[in-house]
Formats: C-alpha cells, structure tokens, sequence
C-alpha cells in the first residue's frame, strides 16, 4: 500500500528535496505541497492524506498551529503529522508532541530517518529523532509529575515492563527479544497499554512513564 504524504514547508527548495526522498521509495507518494500553515490545513482537510510533514516556521500560521488543527485533541477525526524541522529546541518539541503530532525529525537527521518516521506515521506509529527523544526524557525525568489518577484499569507486570522498554526507545523487535514474547504479542500489550493510558502512540506512552515514574530512575543516556 502507498502512503500519500502532504509536504508543508516555506521553502520550494526544501519542499522538492523532501519530495525527491520520499518519491525515491516505492511505497510514498507526496500527493501535495503547502506553503504556509493555512493551505497547509486546507489541503490536508480535502485531500485526507496517510501522512503530513509540516514544518515549525511557516507563514500565517505555524507547524504547532498546523499540528493541532489537524491532530490536536478534540479533532474529530485527526490525520498523522510528522514536524520536519531545522530548528531543535525543547518547547518546539514539547509543543508539537503535545499538540498529536506522531513524530519530530530534524531536517539534518538524514533521509533514512526521514523516510522511517513516514513509514511509522503511516502504520500508526511514531518516531522522533533520537537526540531529541533523549533530551526531552530528561526534561520529563527532571520535571515534578502533577497529581495524576492513574489509568483507569491498572496495568499488568507485563504491560509494565513493555511501558518501560518504550520509554527507553526500543523497538517492538527489541521489546520482543528483551522479553522473550512475540512480536504480535508486543503489539497488542502497545495497543492495550494505550487504551488504558488513553494516549494515542507510543510517543506518549515514554512521555506518561517519564512523567508519572514507571519508567524508572534515570532516564536513558
């Protein structure tokens, strides 16, 4: 299956090096382009694609802007983005994530990343650059966690385990191999684990183990 993808950036010169990646794989098509948040929103809107990679600075509204009106919370039926930006500062991040964003790539991370969190977003998963991912677990880590209730249904020991591999960013494959399960097993404890937590990707499953101390004492280094 082909994931159709929506390219917003200011830039026409980045636009078509994002294009020239992800059309060089056989499974993306980039089906449109914005150039500023507003035709980035309406576009996405009407055409329904599989995946947006928005950029932070963009005329007229911005990429977290973009991102909560099409992912946010409240959205009746929210579309996967992805922030591609240059720019690797932690409220750009923080922002983004908290905003239903699946991924945040820098632009200099590489077209392998680039291509990876598409394909992650596309399966409805999420990646984010691992310097950035390390720096916001230690942000999260650092913070005091508010006051929280708790999922509504307790986790298991298993599902506890599986939350804490994810905060430390492994993969399924890595849970599987660390845990000894199968990799289908590993998807199913993600997906009750997220309906317990009732967060929408893995992404903010490491953020509620940081934040409520599941995923242990140090965060990883």
């Amino acid at each position: 299956m082909t994931i159709r993808v929506l390219l917003a950036d200011d830039q026409a010169m980045v636009r078509s090096g994002l294009r020239l990646i992800l059309e060089n794989q056989p499974d993306i098509s980039v089906v449109a382009e914005a150039a500023d948040g507003v035709e980035a929103i309406e576009l996405a809107r009407r055409l329904r694609p599989d995946v947006c990679l928005v950029d932070i600075r963009m005329p007229r509204l911005d990429g977290i802007e973009v991102t909560r009106a099409l992912a946010g919370p409240g959205v009746a039926d929210p579309l996967r983005v992805v922030v591609v930006t240059t720019f690797d500062l932690d409220d750009y991040v923080y922002g983004a994530l908290r905003g239903g964003a699946v991924g945040f790539v820098l632009k200099d991370a590489g077209p392998v990343m680039l291509v990876e969190a598409v394909r992650a977003a596309g399966a409805g998963d999420a990646l984010v650059s691992p310097s950035v991912t390390l720096r916001l677990l230690r942000r999260l880590a650092a913070t005091p966690a508010p006051a929280s209730a708790g999922p509504a249904r307790p986790l298991s020991e298993r599902e506890t385990e599986v939350v804490r591999a994810v905060a430390r960013g492994r993969t399924n494959q890595e849970i599987a191999a660390e845990l000894f399960i199968s990799l289908s097993t590993v998807k199913t404890h993600i997906a009750g684990i997220q309906a317990k937590l009732g967060v929408r990707n893995r992404v903010e499953v490491a953020a509620w183990a940081w934040e409520n101390g599941v995923a242990g004492t140090q965060p990883p280094r």
